[in-house]
């Protein structure tokens, strides 16, 4: 078993016994101490450190540190972050739980805290390399449960890392039992379309001595819906989109992703809403064995899209986006008339601070119909996965 640990300790959470030493460092950084006094301006840093260093393992630092600031992140930030379907969740099972991705930091972070208020085991975290801009935000996540996605490496060494990432997911869910979250691709969808990458299916699957199918079942994948009423980043993406369109070689800094780390963290969400779906075990047992890889990973993408569409939450704003964006009035009915000025009146104020020099009119208007197909989107894929997914999954319209 050790040994076992040991081939992963370059990825894996750091372990409880040098949790202390690794604090202890940690509060030194000068870097993590800014962190900590730009989010929480009033807080007595000393007092804080003492109160890091006497904690002992990851479990009690969720508990005692990172539960009471996620809740004040969520009083401050949001209308309340709400979850249902936990009753499909076994608190005696490991599980790899996959979602959409919206937010760099808190989708996890929410969904552990919806754990943590109902006594749920919290998962640990899969979390990419190209976001540990400092060592200290390597030290922080790995303290906080979190283990390591290489990115950006040369092919023969891109296929080492998946291996080694296939290898430690099966090991913490099948050995450790132990829940992991994974992404359902790689970074954020931009415009809200959420759609899981054949990639991933087939990296999750390399690890295992199974077939394909039985590899994939063995990590017992769960998908989950996220849904944030608004996104803190929508004119950074629009942004995004615009100067990618203007030059395809447009590549973000790591300034960007710290940038949208610190927006996504402390701007307003409304509302935020978790759905768990159902165990991707029995959906698979349809899927024909004979297939070839890259069709049975297309079929268990279908599975998880149709899941995480049907789970979606669908607030006044999306329905204003989507007549808007169609110029229909199908949902008329779903939004009051202020709703909907109030929805133009947040896109007009979003896209004032995209900082791209000399806007055209068509730039302008490029941006705004990119704000729309981002919250028109969620119900544009929810209506399909009602269409086309229930009946095939036996899956029920929430």
């Amino acid at each position: 078993m050790i040994e076992e640990q040991r081939q992963f300790e370059d990825i894996a959470p750091y372990p409880d016994s040098i949790f202390q030493e690794k604090m202890q460092h940690l509060v030194k950084e000068p870097g993590f101490e800014h962190a900590v006094k730009w989010v929480l301006p009033q807080i007595d840093y000393r007092e804080f450190c003492n109160e890091l260093l006497q904690v002992k393992d990851k479990d009690t630092f969720q508990r005692k540190i990172m539960a009471p600031f996620l809740e004040m992140l969520a009083a401050k930030t949001t209308s309340g972050v709400s979850i249902e379907g936990l009753e499909r969740v076994d608190k005696s099972k490991a599980y790899t739980f996959i979602t959409n991705h919206r937010d760099i930091v808190l989708d996890t972070s929410f969904l552990n805290l919806c754990f943590l208020r109902t006594d749920y085991p919290t998962t640990q975290v899969a979390i990419g390399n190209n976001l540990l801009i400092y060592e200290w935000i390597n030290d922080l996540v790995r303290l906080n449960k979190s283990f390591i996605v290489k990115r950006d490496l040369p092919r023969v060494k891109a296929l080492e890392a998946a291996k080694e990432l296939s290898e430690y997911i099966h090991y913490t869910v099948g050995t450790e039992n132990q829940s992991v979250w994974i992404a359902e691709r790689q970074g954020r969808s931009k415009d809200s379309s959420d759609m899981a990458q054949d990639s991933l299916i087939k990296m999750l699957a390399l690890a295992g001595d199974k077939d394909f199918l039985g590899n994939i079942a063995e990590i017992n994948l769960l998908p989950v819906s996220i849904s944030y009423e608004y996104d803190p980043n929508d004119y950074l993406k629009a942004r995004e989109f615009l100067l990618r369109r203007n030059d395809p070689e447009f590549k973000k800094s790591q300034r960007d992703d710290l940038f949208a780390m610190e927006t996504g963290l402390l701007s307003p969400k409304g509302r935020v809403h978790f759905t768990v779906g159902y165990p991707v075990t029995e959906l698979i047992k349809n899927i024909d064995p004979e297939m070839d890889k890259s069709a049975m990973a297309r079929e268990i993408c279908n599975i998880v899209d149709c899941q995480i569409h049907s789970g979606y939450e669908i607030f006044p704003i999306n329905y204003v986006a989507y007549d808007k964006l169609y110029n229909t009035q199908e949902f008329a009915s779903e939004y009051s008339p202020e709703e909907a000025a109030g929805f133009e009146r947040y896109i007009h104020d979003q896209l004032t601070k995209v900082d791209v020099p000399e806007l055209t009119g068509e730039d302008k208007e490029y941006l705004y119909q990119m704000m729309l197909t981002m919250y028109a989107n969620p119900l544009k894929n929810k209506l399909q996965a009602r269409d086309h997914c229930h009946a095939r999954d036996g899956i029920m319209d929430k």
